[in-house]
């Protein structure tokens, strides 16, 4: 369920770029799909299991429904989604997806048998790498270049207390809320209160 959610919210991030670049349907569809199983793809693969698309294609349907739907409401209402409320959805879905990732990665690593460090590290490819790709196709600058926000590091947060939680023992419902509050909440914080990393000694990072 929880892996569905993050389908559909990045796949939303994918549509609302398609929407900027004022693509045709089947860009939008392109661009939502990717970005929406882009993460369990890579993880998929380096856990040498099935991609899980492939085998059931819900995650594809999601992301087309997804997509076709953005563009009809760009198609019917102009200008609607690529304003500055859209960029502002954009960034908060896409804040969104990673920890719903960060959490489903993750928690699939595990139930793989893999160390919880190795872990943490696909739940936070599963998080990135779906918005990097979005971003690559886009010809944008990936979010996870963005200046010192924290993009990868709320991803491995979120990552990082799932595996912790589920180490731990706490029921599935803790590890969720858990995995889900580090992550969305150290990314929120980037973006709201411009958390981040200081400069590096002669950076020319201007932000």
């Amino acid at each position: 369920m929880i892996e569905a959610a993050g389908v559909a919210v990045f796949a939303l991030t994918g549509a609302l770029v398609a929407a900027r670049k004022g693509m045709d349907p089947f860009g939008f569809i392109l661009l939502a799909t990717v970005t929406g199983v882009g993460g369990g793809t890579l993880r998929d693969l380096l856990l040498g299991r099935p991609v899980a698309w492939v085998e059931a294609p819900l995650s594809v349907i999601i992301c087309t429904a997804v997509a076709l739907s953005a563009w009809a409401i760009a198609y019917l209402r102009p200008g609607r989604m690529d304003g500055w409320s859209a960029k502002r959805l954009l960034i908060w879905a896409d804040a969104a997806g990673l920890a719903l990732f960060a959490v489903s990665g993750t928690q699939k690593a595990l139930a793989a048998g893999v160390p919880p460090l190795s872990a943490v590290a696909l739940g936070a490819v599963t998080a990135s790498f779906g918005g990097i790709l979005r971003d690559i196709l886009a010809g944008d600058r990936a979010m996870v270049l963005w200046s010192r926000d924290f993009y990868v590091t709320a991803a491995a947060a979120g990552a990082g207390a799932t595996a912790v939680l589920t180490t731990m023992g706490f029921s599935a419902p803790i590890v969720m809320l858990g995995g889900l509050a580090a992550g969305s909440g150290l990314r929120a914080g980037s973006i709201l209160l411009g958390w981040s990393f200081p400069n590096l000694p002669g950076s020319n990072d201007t932000r």
